[in-house]
């Protein structure tokens, strides 16, 4: 990309040279400046595009609709004033100045202020079949670091196109440098992440330019993007999770399709586990299902390191996961 715009650029600065010899040749001027003239204006046009690097391409058929409705409305506003005013040819051409200057600039203003309103822009007009949907997901920068989405999207259960905005790729760099070895190191794996989706031809991921600057933090401005695209936001974060849908903004909580897709023992069920560690309770052991639901066994502390035979009591259901209580089956018989 960098190589093609390179070569685009001096293309673009060779041809303005060129024009400027053949101005300065066609009006016979001096041919040494115009063609430095024309390199000049290459250059500078350049130096203007690189500036305008920030500017993303919504934002600016934005100010050009408002540019249009401005100078729409400075028309009917200067007929219809001099319908009712009779004014001199001076006083009408000032007139007529003022009031498309002004107009001009209280719609491109009115116009970036509002943007997100603005859903029939031409960049963003969509045209697909009523019958198809494509589906979007906003990508957070938990879920990035979290590493599952890559694991979710090759079984195919989710189908949809990969949004992952400008302002989060900016928060992973900064994770990525921090001082703090854990959190640098977090900030690595998300960035290995997303170069591990962009490379798999499989997922369709994109990255995003708006950046929502009257937003200081990324929650606020993830909620604003996730309603300006119509998209979902895939997140393992709890907070971002409510707030989201506080403001009508669709999850897809990683956690909890973790928990949902546990497995599912019901009290009176036997199950076989393996007695990893001591419970915290007296003569208690903890096993683990395959899927890490934990199970509380019991008096049988003096089991560890054993597959043994367990009936279950109880399933508690908490926040962090689901919690399986169970008794050895021997001693359930023995109470029989």
């Amino acid at each position: 990309m960098n190589m093609t715009m390179l070569f685009i650029r001096i293309l673009f600065i060779l041809c303005s040279t060129i024009v400027g010899y053949q101005v300065g040749d066609v009006n016979n001027f001096n041919i040494f400046w115009s063609s430095s003239g024309g390199f000049i204006f290459g250059v500078l046009i350049i130096a203007l595009e690189a500036g305008m690097r920030g500017i993303s391409v919504r934002g600016l058929s934005s100010a050009v609709f408002g540019l249009m409705l401005g100078l729409i409305i400075a028309r009917f506003m200067s007929a219809a004033l001099f319908a009712l005013f009779p004014l001199d040819k001076s006083m009408k051409d000032i007139t007529s100045y003022l009031l498309t200057l002004s107009f001009s600039y209280l719609g491109m203003a009115i116009a970036l202020r509002g943007r997100d309103e603005f859903n029939l822009i031409i960049p963003y007009v969509k045209f697909r079949r009523q019958d198809e949907k494509t589906d979007t997901i906003v990508l957070d920068t938990s879920a990035i670091i979290d590493g599952r989405i890559v694991d979710i999207m090759k079984t195919s259960f989710i189908d949809a196109r990969l949004v992952v905005p400008r302002f989060v790729l900016k928060e992973l760099q900064t994770i990525a440098d921090s001082s703090d070895s854990i959190k640098r190191q977090r900030g690595r794996r998300g960035l290995e992440i997303l170069h591990m989706i962009q490379s798999d031809k499989r997922f369709n991921l994109v990255v995003h330019e708006e950046d929502f600057p009257d937003t200081r933090d990324v929650d606020g401005k993830l909620v604003r993007l996730g309603k300006l695209l119509e998209a979902k936001i895939i997140t393992v974060d709890f907070n971002l999770n409510r707030i989201s849908e506080l403001q009508g903004v669709k999850v897809l909580n990683v956690n909890e399709l973790s928990n949902a897709l546990k497995s599912v023992v019901l009290p009176g069920e036997a199950i076989e586990v393996k007695c990893i560690k001591e419970g915290k309770e007296h003569n208690q052991a903890v096993a683990y299902l395959e899927d890490g639901t934990m199970v509380v066994v019991e008096e049988a502390r003096r089991l560890l390191g054993q597959s043994v035979h367990v009936v279950v009591t109880s399933v508690l259901q908490t926040q962090a996961g689901r919690m399986v209580f169970a008794k050895l089956e021997n001693q359930i018989n023995h109470s029989k």
